[in-house]
């Protein structure tokens, strides 16, 4: 099973690339992804979290549910502020505000394209997700002065990515 890539690993920074078949490899990394989400006692995972830059990823907001080629077509204006982390970012919690509600379209599991509306603590895992696709960090959407304050914090990690 792979291991989950911590900051400072190049691969958490990189736009991941489409999936271009539904394929067993992409069936295997889907099941990985519930995997080690689970036993890290997450709530979604995305690819590139495990070294694999393609677009897909894995949430379970009490309904377990995986995207590929996720694009997300709508973000509401109306935002909150909660608290996030990541299983890339062991032991850092901070503050994010994110759009309330999102449209998504994707493929499921089995290739159908979908197209839904989230809100709420699911729509702010999908947002959360989906900026791994992209390289971004939940880090990357926090205040300068929060960042500062957790720099040292971050460097360790870093560090401790580097040595593995």
């Amino acid at each position: 099973m792979r291991k989950i890539r911590l900051l400072g690993d190049p691969v958490l920074r990189r736009r991941s690339k489409e999936v271009e078949a539904l394929d067993e490899s992409v069936e295997s990394i889907v099941e990985e992804l519930f995997q080690i989400m689970y036993s890290e006692d997450g709530v979604g995972l995305a690819a590139p979290q495990i070294g694999v830059s393609l677009r897909i990823f894995a949430i379970d907001d009490g309904k377990p549910m995986a995207f590929v080629n996720p694009k997300i077509l709508w973000r509401s204006e109306d935002t909150n502020i909660g608290e996030e982390g990541c299983l890339s970012i062991p032991d850092v919690f901070e503050d994010v505000e994110r759009s309330n509600s999102v449209v998504v379209e994707y493929l499921d599991f089995k290739g159908n394209v979908a197209k839904k509306q989230f809100s709420g603590y699911t729509a702010r895992v999908i947002q959360h997700e989906y900026d791994h696709l992209d390289g971004v960090l939940f880090i990357d959407r926090i205040a300068p002065n929060r960042r500062i304050a957790i720099r040292e914090k971050l460097i360790s990690i870093i560090r401790e990515a580097n040595r593995k």
